[in-house]
């Protein structure tokens, strides 16, 4: 708009002043004036019409303003081409002829009149040009820079992810199927039920870890390398499972009760997923820092929101305590914090330990 309003300026004032002369016909500045401001208007977009317009008008005994104008549009819009010399040449010819009376005696001033009008508004047109061209190149180059750095953060995180992907598999993987391969052997050899039933409950969690690696490791290489699948994926983890997750921890020797409200509420996957996330590192926390304690999870659902509580009487026997990676709670947290809930852990009234989070249901939920 603001560049419309400069054409609309400057063509209305060259065009009155290249028809402001009282020795010209009374015909001319009504017939020149609305073409030439016509020409000039579109100057940016039609530089070549324009000139023609123009050198019409030089014909017609007009001023030379128009030109000065026309020429250094023509050369910031087509450059030093072919077209544009084949103009300028025009354009000064037309200027001069008309003045071969006056222009053989002052050849100097001729020189002079065609540098300066001509010449140099070609010039600074070309100068126009070359550092539009030059902005142009170093936007480009600074766009290509940045894509550029982008693919190279892309492929650092790729390469990044398929290491850790790479160091899991070896370490992660190889000690838990040891684990499941020993705890097989043993529920095969053992003799006293109580403990071939254990180390059945070990051998299924350990292959149930296996499952939960490889998916963990197919997101983290996402580059269409995994293996193809031999099996049916597990159902992704959600409400429905914690029935399922109590049960595997009952089984492993602890005493969970669970309360769940009929009918289940239908958050979204990531919501879903979050809780029992949650429920499962609460059930975790408890076999690894309070063994043979009770633990009670309870899900509540209001109108817009559901809680989710765990809660355990503290360590009320003596057991293996396992090394805590010390980021449990943490990633608890923050995968509450993305579902769009929160999350707190703490003592619990009158012993033991406590961890509830609230999740949203309804919209932002589903």
């Amino acid at each position: 708009m603001r560049s419309f309003a400069l054409d609309l300026v400057v063509a209305a004032g060259v065009s009155w002043v290249a028809v402001q002369d009282p020795q010209r016909a009374a015909w001319l500045p009504l017939l020149a004036g609305p073409l030439l401001f016509a020409a000039l208007l579109v100057r940016r977009r039609y530089p070549v019409v324009t000139m023609g317009v123009i050198c019409l008008g030089l014909l017609l005994g007009l001023n030379i303003t128009p030109a000065i104008v026309g020429l250094y549009t023509l050369g910031s819009r087509r450059g030093p081409a072919r077209l544009t010399w084949v103009i300028t040449a025009v354009t000064a010819v037309v200027w001069v002829v008309p003045q071969n009376h006056v222009w053989p005696i002052y050849w100097p001033g001729l020189l002079v009149g065609v540098g300066c009008f001509i010449v140099v508004p070609l010039l600074a047109g070309f100068w126009m040009f070359q550092r539009i061209g030059l902005l142009t190149a170093l936007r480009d180059r600074a766009e290509q820079a940045e894509r550029e750095r982008g693919l190279l953060a892309d492929q650092a995180v790729a390469a990044e992810r398929r290491r850790i992907a790479g160091e899991m598999h070896d370490v992660v993987a190889h000690r838990v199927s040891v684990i499941a391969v020993q705890a097989g052997a043993l529920t095969v050899i053992s003799a006293d039920r109580r403990t071939g039933e254990i180390a059945e409950v070990i051998r299924n969690n350990s292959t149930a870890a296996l499952t939960e690696l490889r998916d963990v490791l197919r997101v983290l290489r996402a580059d269409g390398t995994e293996p193809a699948e031999t099996t049916a994926p597990p159902p992704p983890p959600d409400l429905a499972g914690l029935r399922r997750l109590v049960d595997e921890a009952g089984a492993a020797g602890s005493v969970v009760e669970l309360a769940l409200p009929d009918p289940l509420p239908q958050p979204s996957a990531l919501v879903g997923r979050a809780a029992y996330r949650v429920v499962q590192e609460a059930l975790t926390n408890v076999g690894k820092h309070a063994p043979g304690a009770r633990v009670r999870v309870v899900l509540t659902v209001s109108a817009d929101e559901f809680v989710v509580e765990v809660t355990d009487t503290g360590a009320e026997a003596d057991g293996v305590v396992l090394p805590s990676s010390g980021y449990g709670l943490v990633g608890m947290r923050e995968r509450v914090t993305l579902a769009g809930g929160t999350a707190r852990s703490g003592p619990a009234e009158g012993g033991g330990f406590v961890v509830r989070a609230v999740f949203p249901l309804g919209r932002n939920a589903t």
